[in-house]
């Protein structure tokens, strides 16, 4: 029954990946990295560009773009803030060929230092656009590219 679902409305079935690893820092110092979109292509190659992202930082009802890119295509996702609670919590919708929920924690564990962990919930859409991402993703790995940019968020807080 979910294949014929899945195969009449053109989406794959929701996939969840989950990391986390241990920051020197404190939280604030954290989440005054993590909780900056623009840092995005930092952290992932495949994502060309952000835009529209507020100049006084997320809120609660932001919205932002990513591009995404790769094997030849390049694709737009819109980015809905849908949760903050600074320093500890955030929560962001992401649509478009790949629709998801990324939840990111960050907790501390002792005297400037903190354990940093998302979450994320995807789909991907069919069609051409959605088979290039598909392939992008098993090709390198949803985990794969989380433990990346996960690890590459460590780097950037702790050498400041």
């Amino acid at each position: 029954m979910v294949g014929g679902l899945v195969q009449r409305y053109r989406w794959s079935a929701v996939s969840r990946i989950r990391e986390a690893v241990i920051v020197d820092a404190s939280p604030e110092e954290v989440w005054a990295v993590v909780s900056d979109p623009r840092n995005l292509p930092r952290w992932n190659r495949l994502i060309r560009v952000v835009q529209d992202v507020p100049e006084n930082g997320l809120r609660e009802g932001s919205k932002y773009w990513a591009e995404i890119g790769g094997l030849g295509v390049s694709v737009r996702v819109r980015a809905d803030v849908e949760e903050l609670d600074p320093p500890r919590y955030g929560r962001v919708r992401l649509s478009g060929p790949i629709d998801a929920v990324v939840r990111t924690w960050i907790r501390p564990t002792g005297s400037d230092r903190s354990r940093l962990e998302h979450e994320v919930d995807y789909r991907l859409r069919g069609g051409p656009v959605g088979e290039v991402i598909a392939r992008t993703v098993r090709l390198l790995g949803g985990p794969t590219l989380l433990r990346r940019g996960i690890r590459a968020q460590k780097r950037q807080v702790e050498e400041g």
